[in-house]
Parts: structure tokens; sequence; C-alpha cells
């Protein structure tokens, strides 16, 4: 095969490439058409007002665009914006340290804001609700409060899991919004826009093919983009075709409905281990060597929007739907 002959100055590296993929803007950011336009009228309300927007709490499956959204978010409020993740904050001291760095207006966004702990979520609630900090200093009898005021700021939480919140928490937020999956024509449009920043051309159908095994999330379609790239840079000149995409998916074990070796263990272990359930989700765990919260946050949210898995009190339930994909024989009625 020829060698393509490359002007540097035209290829972007793979780290400007990533930051490229973010949009900046509302009206870049593609699909979650009503969220996008809730935080249209909030955001121009604000800013009519001169006021800090309120509180956000944006939560739905990983990988919808949630810290993305945050950062436009901050962008269309022309204000600065400080990320932080729930896990990495064990102290409440930690969390009073940030806080106390913001500027009027800015956006303090905290992934994962479920992971907080209970103890460090308590500093939230008078900063939220009074833009004021509560600060314990001393020990025993020496102890006393100290109250420090905070500029007005914006509070951007994000969850994959809402009803882990605290009801206090979940409460003080004013905007609360639910992305939803994306649509298969809207993932095409990602992707070739994702084609477009990394200067790789990719047919439409095979634009098409990968959206449709992109499982409606934006993160996954840009990662299999990048692996059917590699393909296509090795076996085709660079070009994305259907044949170089379907060869590429086929090697990496994506299957036409988006589906990989994880979900059919997972389907596999409900219908033959556990007599297609209902089975809890410990069990499940067990049998395909998953923790729990990959299952309940990454793999369960599609195969449950999909309708081969159900939920019932007593456990997870494989539906006819499962069955025909694993080539199985259904029994109506048999596992109920």
């Amino acid at each position: 095969m020829e060698k393509r002959i490359v002007d540097p100055n035209e290829q972007l590296n793979e780290e400007d490439a990533e930051l490229s993929l973010r949009p900046e803007y509302l009206r870049e950011y593609i699909g979650q058409a009503e969220a996008k336009e809730m935080m249209e009228v909030y955001i121009k309300a604000a800013l009519k007002r001169n006021e800090a927007l309120d509180h956000v709490l944006l939560y739905g499956p990983p990988g919808l665009g949630k810290t993305t959204l945050a950062q436009i978010i901050a962008n269309e409020l022309d204000v600065n914006i400080k990320v932080i993740s729930g896990p990495s904050v064990e102290r409440s001291g930690d969390l009073a340290a940030v806080l106390s760095t913001l500027e009027e207006g800015d956006v303090l966004f905290i992934d994962e804001i479920h992971r907080l702990p209970r103890y460090v979520e308590e500093v939230l609630y008078s900063a939220m609700e009074d833009y004021v900090l509560d600060i314990m200093v001393g020990k025993d009898s020496q102890a006393r409060s100290i109250r420090v005021d905070l500029p007005p700021f914006t509070l951007i939480g994000a969850t994959t899991r809402f009803g882990d919140l605290s009801a206090p928490l979940r409460d003080r937020f004013g905007v609360v919004l639910r992305l939803e999956y994306y649509t298969i024509d809207e993932l095409k449009t990602i992707i070739e826009r994702t084609s477009s920043v990394y200067n790789t051309k990719i047919d439409s159908e095979a634009a098409l093919e990968l959206a449709m095994r992109s499982r409606g999330t934006p993160r996954i379609a840009n990662r299999l983009f990048r692996r059917v790239r590699d393909f296509a840079d090795v076996k085709n000149d660079g070009v994305i075709s259907l044949d170089i995409c379907k060869e590429a998916l086929s090697k990496l074990g994506i299957d036409n409905n988006g589906l990989d070796y994880t979900d059919y263990r997972y389907l596999k272990a409900i219908i033959e281990t556990f007599k297609g359930g209902p089975v809890g989700v410990e069990s499940l765990s067990a049998t395909i060597s998953e923790e729990v919260t990959t299952i309940e946050d990454v793999y369960e949210p599609y195969l449950l929007q999909e309708g081969y898995i159900k939920r019932s009190n007593r456990g997870r339930i494989a539906t006819e739907k499962a069955y025909q994909q694993l080539g199985i024989k259904y029994y109506s009625g048999m596992f109920k």
C-alpha cells in the first residue's frame, strides 16, 4: 500500500483532537434537545437579571455528555469553571477550600456527586442555599464555628445514580435535567463531526453503521470511531468504508445491536445459570466477575432501554428479546 504523505500542520495531535471533540456552546451541542432548550432559557434569564444561574443537577447513564454540558454552561455564562470528582473529596476541608476560591458567578462542577461522603455533603447545604460556609475550628471545648461568606455561584452536579442522592441535597437543586440516550441520526452527526476533527474520511454508510452500534452513547461512538480509524489507517489508506467498519467492529466483538462480550455473558448468566431469572444483581456480579456498580451503571441501563431485561422486586429477568438474541428457545410464561 502506498504510504500517505501528510503535512503535520494539517493534522491535530491526539490531545488537541480530544479537546476539539467537545462542543463549547449550546448551538454546537448535538442531541438532548429538551435539556438544551431548557438550559438556554435558564441561562438567558440569569444573564438578563445579572444573577448566578440556579444550581443544576444532571443525571443519566454514563457517556451522555454531562461533563460537556457543564462546561458549555460555564462558557455560555462567560465564567470560570472548577471541576472536582465526588470520590476525590475525602474531608469537609477539601470541599471548603474549593468553595472559598470561587468568584462571583463561577461554576463548580462535581462529577459523581452521589459519591460525596455525607459529612462532606453537609458543607454544601448552607453553601448552596445561603452562600455561606460554616467551618468548625479547634477541638473539644475549644471548638467553635466560623461563618465565611461566599459569592453567588452555580453548583452543577452530575450523577449516574439519581436515587442515591440524599433528599436534602437533591432538593437544593433548582434545575434537574435527565439526559437521554441519543438517536441514531444524532450519533451519526456526532461521528461525522469527529471524523472532521480527526481529518479522517468516513463513508456515510460507515458512519451510520457506527451509530447503530454505539448504544445511544456519544462516548462509545467516539471510542469505536478511534478503533475503526486504526483499521482504516492500516488496511484502507485511512478511509473508513462500510466494509472496514464492519470488519473492525466484528474484531472488537461489537454486534449489530451494540452488544459486546460482557453483555452476552450477562444475558447468558441470567438465562443459562439462573433459568431466566429473577436473579439478584449480587449473584450476577459474582457469576460474571464484574462489580455491582459497573453492572448497574454501565451495562444494565442500555439492556433495560432496549428491552433485553426487566427488573422486578425479586431481581433481573431476561425477556423474550434476550432469548432471541442468544438463539435460545423462549417458553412464554415459564419464567414469571
